[in-house]
């Protein structure tokens, strides 16, 4: 039976391995520290943080998520620890929420590795803090409990582990945020939470029986919403948002995404129905069955739904199967240490048995996840013909019929995600326009080693192939003169890549080449973020020359840092903290390795770049869980011509916009 707790209050623990699931709604750094009896940490080596996230007895996230999984053993602490503090923070300095009062009240639910629900907590009441002490797990006269704390601190983290004892508190939390900025740097930018229960139709769980059947020891399975959470408003321009974004600059200079909301109090397009599902079968997947104002908002948002789905049940899948191996050691265990039944046809038995047991478990929870994969692979094969041009892959025969179009879209597909229990269900990886963040195309030798057969010049000029696709894309999705396109290519050796943008004349100005090209294209974009900046912080856009062009612009800029100096450095750093703000955007195409030469003065810019590769790679993450997701790049199939047809008319639109 599950005890919701108040704060102060406490429960005992039934069972000594649990996970503590923390649901945030915003992406939060959930920690640990471990302490003995009179409540003192001893060092940093008793702190579980994104940097550090293993200690014995004790796993916590490798990054900030809305999401965390705390994996704690208490029979496995070491001798001297008595107490385990769960610790919530906010990662500062990511542009993110600075206090817990803008976010949602945090949730804490203490689990059975069966996922049953043991206790629960919501942290209410935070404001100015941006660090809480969430649960304490302490033990006493030989019994393990747990107690609500919900200790918030104004000083944030550094306060929070100072006041638990710990002399190097500053030092300590800033080597916490670094590493949970180096994890923020691969994850994919949270969408909003969902607006209600029952949204977005969970196919997942349509099957009838399924709550009696399915969900047994074997394959815990998290809830579609971990816990209680007030309402919110909702946010301005963000992904899903039916709220337009706030104008607060001159007609022509705004540079938010334009409202979809067509009345103030017009109640969203109802999302189409499934028919009726037969008893005992799953329901028929609809395209655009989530909320939305418009058919694009709705598949946008029942895309971000199939994502956060598959995540979910491979989370619950990975932890059925740890659990299964717990319980076999276990059991191993105790019948290796009863010297009886070490040899003979007993331990034979007995260890069959115990691995019996792990077999029929994997077994059932590889059966649960196998029926929400198909679920899942049924619905992406109706959403996917369904999707706008700005939302297919580039062999969707929407692009054949395309037309420039008339607005902006809500998103742009980067490629596609898959995990590897799931290979066959590829998932859009959508970013909103318009841009907030740049990227960095990888030309790198991949962590994965899956590319280990491509030579440094072909991943070259793969990376700058990946590079124009996008780059087309986004000029494709763009109504004509809305967006702009300019290069650096120091080196000039990507002509062969750039080909079908300098083929179809849809860049601004011809590719800048040489210490002079890199010089006048920053000068030029430099010059442009300064002169919009002050004309909107002024009130006085309408002071701008008239031949700036104050659409969107994007900056490739290839095989960074060949032909920069240090001058341009500044400048490119510039542009990526200050451009997407007023329209202008980034995108480069390196290898970090050839910029490790500057030292650790380009870490903010690699961080604030979202990394991507030209071959599959597995380096993103999901704001949800943090599964390690393998990235598909979103490539021209080879032979097409769909490039050429598109960039055509873009061309024509441009030049008929320009008249």
């Amino acid at each position: 039976m599950t005890v919701e707790l108040v704060r102060g209050q406490n429960a005992p623990l039934p069972q000594t391995r649990l996970e503590i699931r923390v649901s945030a709604g915003k992406p939060i750094v959930a920690g640990a520290t471990l302490s003995d009896a009179q409540g003192k940490v001893r060092g940093a080596e008793w702190i579980a943080h994104p940097g550090s996230p293993q200690l014995p007895g004790l796993e916590v996230s490798q990054q900030a998520a809305a999401d965390h999984r705390l994996a704690v053993d208490l029979e496995a602490l070491p001798d001297p620890v008595e107490r385990v503090n769960v610790l919530l923070a906010l990662p500062v300095g990511v542009g993110g929420p600075v206090r817990f009062g803008a976010v949602a009240a945090p949730f804490i639910a203490v689990t059975g590795l069966d996922g049953s629900e043991v206790a629960s907590y919501t942290i209410t009441d935070l404001d100015p803090e941006s660090a809480v002490v969430a649960l304490e797990l302490y033990r006493r006269n030989g019994v393990w409990k747990v107690r609500a704390v919900g200790q918030g601190y104004a000083g944030g983290l550094a306060e929070m582990l100072a006041d638990q004892g710990l002399g190097q508190s500053r030092e300590i939390a800033t080597q916490i945020l670094d590493a949970v900025a180096r994890g923020m740097a691969r994850s994919v930018a949270a969408p909003p939470p969902r607006t209600a229960e029952g949204d977005r139709v969970r196919h997942t769980a349509a099957t009838a029986g399924s709550a009696a059947g399915d969900h047994t020891a074997g394959a815990p399975q998290p809830p579609a919403t971990a816990g209680p959470a007030p309402a919110q408003p909702p946010t301005t321009g963000g992904p899903g948002s039916s709220v337009p974004p706030e104008q607060s600059t001159a007609d022509g200079i705004n540079y938010a995404h334009p409202g979809r909301r067509p009345a103030a109090a017009a109640p969203p397009t109802p999302p189409p129905t499934a028919p009726p599902a037969q008893p005992g079968q799953p329901a028929q997947p609809v395209a655009g069955d989530a909320t939305g104002w418009s058919m694009e908002e709705r598949l946008y948002n029942q895309v971000w739904g199939m994502f956060e789905d598959l995540a979910r049940t491979t989370a619950a899948y990975r932890s059925a199967v740890d659990f299964a191996e717990s319980r076999m050691e276990q059991e191993l265990d105790k019948v290796l240490s009863d010297p009886r039944s070490r040899i003979g046809g007993t331990g034979d038995a007995a260890r069959e048995a115990a691995r019996a047991k792990q077999t029929a478990l994997v077994d059932q929870a590889r059966a649960v996840l196998d029926r929400d994969l198909a679920q899942l692979k049924a619905e992406a094969e109706v959403v996917e013909p369904a999707l706008p041009p700005a939302f297919a892959a580039w062999d969707n025969p929407v692009w054949q019929a395309y037309r420039v179009p008339m607005e902006i879209p809500m998103a742009l597909r980067l490629g596609d995600l898959h995990l590897p229990e799931s290979a066959d269900v590829r998932i859009p990886l959508l970013m909103r326009l318009p841009m907030e963040r740049g990227l960095w195309i990888d030309c790198g030798r991949s962590s994965s080693g899956s590319v280990t057969f491509h030579d440094s010049a072909e991943l070259h000029r793969l990376a700058m192939d990946t590079a124009v696709a996008h780059a087309a894309r986004l000029l494709a999705v763009y109504p004509a003169g809305d967006f702009s396109v300019h290069v650096i290519d120091a080196g000039g050796s990507a002509a062969g890549s750039l080909a079908p943008l300098l083929q179809a004349g849809v860049l601004a100005h011809p590719p800048g080449h040489g210490a002079a090209g890199v010089t006048e294209v920053l000068a030029r974009l430099t010059k442009r973020v300064e002169l919009v900046q002050m004309a909107i912080r002024g009130g006085a856009t309408d002071a701008l020359p008239p031949d700036l062009d104050t659409g969107e612009q994007l900056l490739i800029v290839h095989d960074f840092p060949h032909g920069f100096d240090d001058r341009a450095v500044t400048q490119l750093r510039y542009l990526a903290d200050e451009g997407p703000a007023v329209g202008v955007h980034l995108m480069l195409v390196a290898d970090r390795e050839d910029a490790s030469a500057y030292g650790p003065i380009l870490d903010p810019l690699w961080r604030s770049l979202l990394r991507l590769t030209p071959v599959p790679d597995d380096h993103l993450a999901d704001p949800w869980i943090g599964h390690a997701w393998t990235y598909q790049p979103a490539l021209v199939p080879p032979g097409s011509s769909v490039l050429q047809q598109v960039l055509a008319q873009v061309a024509q639109a441009r030049r008929e916009w320009g008249r």
